[in-house]
Formats: C-alpha cells, sequence, structure tokens
C-alpha cells in the first residue's frame, strides 16, 4: 500500500465515535446525513477514493464500478448483506468486498421473535383499539389469539440469525424445525432442538410459523413464490426480517387480503420500495421500517467492524470480513 494516507469515501453518517476514528486514522469524506449518495455523488467518489464505505440504500453494480479509479481496492461495507454489491464485478476489477457480519445477529433475532409474538397475540389491532378508545372491557371471546408455546416453527435460512431465532423460539415452547442449503451437524441440530427437512414444499405446509433468515441471492429471489406460498396452511403467518426480495409481495398481498394467510410480519421489502403501498392497506400484515437491526449497540459495533477492515486492509493485510462471490 502506499504511504500516503488512504482516501476514504463513506456514504452516509456513522455513529460520532467511529467517525472521529476514521479521520483520525484516513483522509475521510462524509456523504449527506438525511438521504443517500445519488448516482453521480457514488461514481465520483468511486472514481476519487481508495476504500468506499456504502451500506444498503447505494446500489454498487457493474455500471457503477466501470467507472472506478484505478485506486479503489477496498469496499467495505456497513453492514453484512451484500446483495447490493456485484461482489464478482469487484474481483473481477482486483476490488475487495467486506462486511459487518455477527453484530447484529442477536437484534434481528430479536424483532424476528417480537414479530411472530405479535403476529400470533394479535397486539397490533389491540393496541389500534385503545388508540381508537374502542375497547368495552374484557370479555371472554375478546381478541382471541394463538398460544406461542407448541407451534411449529419453519426457519428458512439457518445461519447466524437463524439460529438465534431458533434458541428465542424454542425457549418460547416452539418447535424448531429448518430448511437450509446445507445441513447443520447433528450436535448443532440436538443444541437447537431443531428438526431438518430438505424438502421446503414439505416443511412449509406444516408450519403455522415460517420465518425467512437467508440473504438475497439470484438462488433465493422470490424462494417464497405464490406456489409455495400456497401451500401454508391458512392459520399460519410468515414474517421477514432478512430480504424483502425472498418474498413474491404480490403473491403475498392476495393471499393476506383472501385470507389464504393469516398474517405476515414484514422488515423487509422487494427492490427499492421502503414498502409496498398495497401491504399498508392490510390490517393482518405488521409492516415495519427495516429497523430489525437498529440498535444503537449494533450501529457502532457495525461501525467498529468496517474501522477494523479498512485499517487491516491499510495495514497491508486480508481484511477479516472479506465476502468472497463463493460465499453468497
Amino acid at each position: 500500500m502506499p504511504s500516503r494516507r488512504l482516501s476514504v469515501v463513506v456514504t452516509r453518517r456513522l455513529p460520532d465515535r467511529v467517525e472521529a476514528r476514521l479521520e483520525e486514522l484516513f483522509d475521510t469524506r462524509f456523504g449527506p446525513a438525511d438521504r443517500p449518495m445519488t448516482r453521480e455523488e457514488l461514481a465520483e467518489a468511486v472514481r476519487d477514493a481508495d476504500v468506499l464505505v456504502p451500506n444498503l440504500r447505494d446500489r454498487i453494480d457493474q455500471s457503477l464500478l466501470s467507472q472506478a479509479g484505478e485506486n479503489l481496492r477496498l469496499i467495505a461495507n456497513f453492514g453484512a448483506g451484500v446483495d447490493h454489491i456485484d461482489v464478482a464485478t469487484a474481483r473481477q476489477r482486483g476490488i475487495l468486498v467486506s462486511n459487518t457480519p455477527d453484530v447484529v445477529t442477536e437484534d434481528t433475532a430479536d424483532m424476528t421473535m417480537a414479530l411472530i409474538l405479535a403476529l400470533l397475540r394479535r397486539m397490533p389491532e389491540g393496541l389500534a383499539m385503545m388508540q381508537r378508545d374502542d375497547w368495552e372491557g374484557w370479555a371472554p371471546d375478546s381478541m382471541l389469539g394463538a398460544r406461542v408455546a407448541g407451534k411449529r416453527i419453519g426457519i428458512l435460512g439457518m445461519g447466524r440469525i437463524g439460529q438465534a431465532v431458533a434458541r428465542r423460539a424454542s425457549a418460547f415452547g416452539m418447535q424448531v424445525h429448518y430448511h437450509n442449503r446445507r445441513r447443520l451437524r447433528a450436535e448443532i441440530e440436538t443444541d437447537l432442538k431443531a428438526r431438518y427437512w430438505e424438502s421446503l414444499d414439505q416443511m412449509v405446509a406444516r408450519m403455522d410459523v415460517i420465518s425467512i433468515n437467508c440473504p438475497h441471492t439470484p438462488s433465493t429471489f422470490h424462494l417464497m413464490n405464490a406456489r409455495r406460498l400456497k401451500l401454508m396452511k391458512p392459520e399460519a403467518v410468515i414474517v421477514n426480517t432478512s430480504r424483502g426480495e425472498v418474498i413474491d409481495e404480490n403473491a403475498l398481498t392476495r393471499m393476506l387480503r383472501s385470507g389464504e394467510i393469516a398474517g405476515a410480519g414484514l422488515d423487509v421489502f422487494g427492490g427499492d420500495r421502503q414498502s409496498n403501498p398495497r401491504l399498508r392497506e392490510l390490517d393482518n400484515a405488521i409492516l415495519l421500517p427495516h429497523m430489525a437491526s437498529a440498535t444503537r449497540e449494533g450501529r457502532l459495533e457495525m461501525g467498529e467492524k468496517v474501522l477494523i477492515n479498512i485499517k487491516t486492509f491499510a495495514d497491508g493485510h486480508r481484511p477479516p470480513d472479506l465476502v468472497l462471490p463463493g460465499m453468497l
């Protein structure tokens, strides 16, 4: 690496402590606090910087990377998911990509469980009733939800977050099932009290709760498509805190409206949408603004991971959280 200080462009503002350290170590420029960078601003950044620090709102595709200057050698993503980055093209151009795994595992699993509880126990409906001042007092048949203990949860994607969800679900007395591209080792299954299903279709048809915890890749795009959603029991619910593209939202919307699926809890949405407007019309859909990982502790730890990856790279070593195309 050259002896000069690295030029680092951060596309959005980060926690104060992280920004201060970045400015101390590198020639750092920050993007706007209140919006994503425009394509023109991103193009300028990749032309000029040694290191780019994007986030999931920044589309780092082949078109943008074709404009990269010869100095750009590291994309240190602020976040674990990298489906917004063309990792293969970056690698072809000699640009490393790193991410921030592990640090939001517990936070995301917490929110997944919160959505499951809210759906099964009808918490949003109860809250809305109280806010409208519509509650007429306790009655034996009022606001009946479903008991959580004993329900079958099918976890789609049994990585770090999926396993953290499994532990929480098991603690609530749920029966844990999962589908994954690779089966877990027997000792991990035993520890999680989890049953593996090789057939996703067979698992989906038997579950009370489906939890989406897999990344968005070409092979998982619309993995929960219309055909597979129709396999769900009408009293079942589906929760997604991973990536919106894994579910066919249009099909899900139709089935929620028709009562073919009892409910959905979504923290993520497909494409560039902030949310699907037709989903917002439904009483049996809980929509959150991609906040599953949004804790103060998590954001700080993500920033510290970014710092470590850049500092390690600047010292001439391989970033510890390097992403390779074969990992996706």
